[in-house]
């Protein structure tokens, strides 16, 4: 029988040991035992007088262990310890607006003609001179804040890189670039210095930035990237009504790129 009793104390229980980092110093073990749904403390001083002695504790794999297991941390606690990155650092994998905003393909356009669209009361319809054998056509959104005759012939500045699509019958390959005010109710073109040339590419920053200009993004990786509504949260004007990317100014060869009379507004 005493064997049978010892077979099931082995058989419920885990033996653990605990080297103590002197072999001179006794420790005092105390642990609850619960074997068989029995459970009782055990307290007793082992002295330490032989190298390597050791303080048994045991511990039940029954359920009326006393054990407690800390909880997992949650997804919430690991990302408020993750260090936020220093001043001026971008996240990783975070392309910066600047070099985004540099696969833009902007340039300065003049319209050739431009009518209402005959199956849209708030679009207009616009030829437009971008530097190509042919006038583009683009659809805009402009009846509502602009009148007809404000279109003929003016200088503008058009995105050239949205992918071509349909607007109500009529294919649209890119968009004429505006300054509003936050209630969207006063809507300006932007406009090139004059002595622009309808094509040149429009860019960001200070002069001799030109020369470092990148290759423009196809229409299918503006879009699949979106490109432009990374870029577009960061175009607004200034007090002097000039249109800037953060605090970067747009440009031609002929100058810095502007609207009318429209301060602080956005630019889409």
């Amino acid at each position: 029988m005493m064997a049978a009793a010892r077979m099931a104390f082995a058989s419920s229980c885990r033996v653990h040991l605990l080297l103590p980092s002197s072999p001179s110093t006794p420790i005092l073990a105390r642990t609850r035992v619960g074997c068989r749904g029995i459970a009782k403390s055990i307290s007793f001083l082992a002295p330490l007088s032989a190298a390597r002695s050791a303080a048994l504790f045991f511990s039940c794999s029954s359920p009326s262990s006393d054990a407690v297991v800390a909880p997992a941390p949650t997804q919430a606690a690991v990302e408020e310890k993750k260090p936020a990155p220093a001043a001026g650092e971008e996240e990783k994998g975070e392309v910066p607006v600047g070099e985004l905003a540099g696969l833009l393909d902007i340039r300065v356009g003049r319209i050739v003609k431009a009518w209402l669209h005959p199956e849209a009361d708030t679009l207009y319809v616009e030829e437009v001179d971008v530097g190509e054998e042919q006038p583009r056509t683009i659809c805009s959104g402009l009846v509502k804040y602009l009148p007809l005759d404000q279109l003929q012939d003016s200088n503008v500045i058009v995105l050239a890189n949205l992918k071509p699509r349909s607007m109500r019958g009529i294919k649209s390959n890119g968009m004429l670039m505006c300054a509003s005010d936050a209630s969207h109710e006063n809507v300006e073109l932007l406009a090139p210095p004059e002595g622009s040339v309808p094509g040149e590419r429009v860019w960001f920053g200070s002069e001799d930035e030109k020369s470092i200009q990148s290759e423009p993004a196809t229409g299918n990786q503006v879009q699949k990237k979106k490109i432009w509504e990374s870029v577009q949260p960061h175009l607004k004007t200034t007090d002097n009504c000039v249109a800037v990317l953060g605090e970067q100014p747009m440009r031609t060869s002929a100058g810095m790129v502007f609207c009318k009379s429209l301060q602080g507004a956005s630019v889409s």
